[in-house]
Parts: C-alpha cells; structure tokens; sequence
C-alpha cells in the first residue's frame, strides 16, 4: 500500500474526529436504536461525512458501517470500507473520553490500512498491512508478556476465575482497548458475544501490525466482509499468552457462541 492511500485515509478520519470534537460536551440528540444501543445525531453526520470523504479515495470500494443500511452488492467488489463513525458512543454522549472514529479498508477478507482517531485522548492509530503501526506517527509494539497470570486487562469488573489479572482503565470503545494491547499498556482484551466487524476491523489491523495476536474469542482467524458482517468476539493479546487464553476462555467461548 502506497503512504499516500493511508495519509488519505487518516486524513479523512483526523477530519471526522474534528468534527464530532467540536460537538463533544455540547448539545446534541442522542437516542437509543434498541434498548441499550446508544445512537447520536454525530454518528449520523459523520458516517455521511465518511461516505464522501472515502469514496473519493476509492469509488469502487464497497461499504460496511453501523449507521448505513447493509447492502449485498459490498460482496460483489474486491475491497470494502468498514467504518463505525464513532466506536463508543456511550463515552461520547456522557462527555467522557473512551471514543473514537474507526476506520478500515478490507481487500480479500483481510484489512489492509486501518485508522482511530481519538481526538478527545490526543490518539491518532494507523496501520497498513505489512507496514507496522503508529501512535501520533511514531512506531508502537504490544507488550512481550509471557505469563497469563498477571497480564493487564482493560475492564471494570473481572470475573471469579480470572481474578490473578491485572484491571487497567477500560474506555468505551472496544477499538480503543485493542489499540492499547496494541502499545503495551494493555496485555489482553477478550469480547465473548458476537458482534459486529466495524467495531473491531480497524483496531484489529492497528494491533496485530504491532505484535500481537488477533483472533475471535475460539482463537480462529478473522475474516472480515463476510455475509452477516459480524463474527463471534474478538482476542487482541500479546502473542506469548495468546495460547493460554484461548485455552482458559474454551469453555466460556464454546457457551456463549450458541445463540
């Protein structure tokens, strides 16, 4: 990938944080889309903003976002845009600052160039595929941790078996707590209920260019753009604990994966 497609790629996303930082803390409608799935007029705006902005970048890409109606023609093209405008919208409306606009561009089910920009943390994340990671343009890389035991988990509460790791500071955008497995100040982040690809495609990309190891909550490969646009969790951790991980979260992933 060329570094003008991802400067024209953070670009546009530096330009879609401005504007939702312009609006934070202010007035604004928000309202639920199903009960306890926050949605706000921002989101709306800046996935309209993005559609432009993206598509003169690449009018042939097709697109995946949490506020457009899908659309099986994005199966038909050979890359796809997945964007969520703002990935932790709940941070977003409460004024705090665990949000960010996320990013991706998927060519043969694999992303190839992601971008967060957390205007509200000063965080700006870029990857292209094969080219590492930056943070604010400067190279990032996950922690080299080795033990389970221990290793740093973005989260509010910790369940009885896992109670030998270690609660770091859980923003609300799940893209944000990969990302920051994706610099070391996290060693694991683990999502154990289906979910959607747009909340985790750029972050994905983000993480494993600096290190770690990605997979859903089983420890399969990611594929993204496929048919429902979703996939069962997510596992972002440093590669020596990955194994251990997957083999702790068996059972509770075999449970929770039937729906």
């Amino acid at each position: 990938m060329s570094n003008e497609l991802l400067d024209a790629i953070s670009a546009a996303t530096r330009e879609a944080g401005q504007v939702a930082m312009a609006r934070w803390r202010g007035e604004f409608a928000h309202w639920d889309k199903v009960p306890g799935e926050v949605v706000s007029e921002l989101d709306i705006e800046l996935d309209a903003l993005l559609i432009e902005r993206l598509g003169g970048i690449d009018p042939e890409a097709g697109w995946l976002s949490e506020e457009t109606a899908d659309s099986a023609e994005r199966l038909l093209v050979p890359r796809v845009w997945v964007v969520d405008p703002i990935d932790g919208t709940r941070d977003f409306v409460r004024g705090r600052r665990g949000w960010a606009v996320s990013v991706a561009l998927v060519e043969g089910g694999r992303v190839i160039a992601g971008v967060l920009d957390a205007p509200a943390r000063g965080e700006h994340w870029a990857a292209a595929l094969g080219e590492g990671a930056t943070l604010n343009g400067a190279p990032i890389r996950a922690s080299d941790r080795a033990t389970l035991s221990g290793a740093r988990v973005p989260a509010d509460i910790l369940p009885k078996g896992d109670l030998d790791l270690v609660m770091v500071d859980k923003p609300n955008s799940i893209a944000l707590r990969m990302a920051m497995v994706a610099r070391g100040d996290a060693d694991l982040l683990a999502a154990m209920r289906w979910g959607h690809e747009w909340d985790i495609a750029a972050a994905a990309l983000i993480a494993e260019e600096a290190g770690a190891t990605v997979t859903d909550a089983l420890g399969r490969k990611l594929r993204f753009n496929s048919t429902k646009g979703e996939m069962f969790g997510v596992l972002a951790c440093a590669p020596g604990i990955h194994a251990a991980a997957v083999e702790r979260l068996a059972s509770r992933a075999a449970h929770a994966v039937v729906r």
